[in-house]
């Protein structure tokens, strides 16, 4: 449950969103700090604020690569929240759940194996 709050909050606000929006869509390989900061407008300061509390969060990760900082979603942890999330959806009605399950279908099929984390 406090993971599940931590991720959370951290996703609710426009910018973390955005952030967060932008590294699943990146994959594995992630993005520099500057170039999400030029795709996004965001000035330096305030992206770094919010790349600081996604990483707090379990969300994101980071890794120096030469003079930058390349930054990607944790996969595995969005899964967690995710998973979290509709742990006990249906409460015996399928037909509730059966929209999630196809989105769920559609994002595996995204994800290839070796092509994200």
């Amino acid at each position: 449950m406090n993971d599940a709050t931590s991720a959370l909050g951290a996703l609710a606000h426009q910018g973390r969103l955005s952030v967060f929006r932008m590294l699943v869509q990146a994959g594995g390989e992630g993005l520099a700090a500057g170039e999400i900061a030029r795709r996004l407008g965001t000035p330096p300061n305030t992206l770094s604020a919010n790349l600081n509390i996604l990483s707090h969060a379990g969300l994101v990760a980071s890794r120096r690569a030469g003079r930058s900082i390349i930054y990607t979603a944790d996969y595995e942890r969005m899964g967690a929240l995710l998973g979290f999330l509709v742990e006990d959806c249906c409460g015996g009605s399928p037909e509730i759940c059966a929209p999630l399950a196809l989105i769920a279908e559609r994002a595996a099929a995204c994800c290839v194996p070796g092509d994200r984390p």
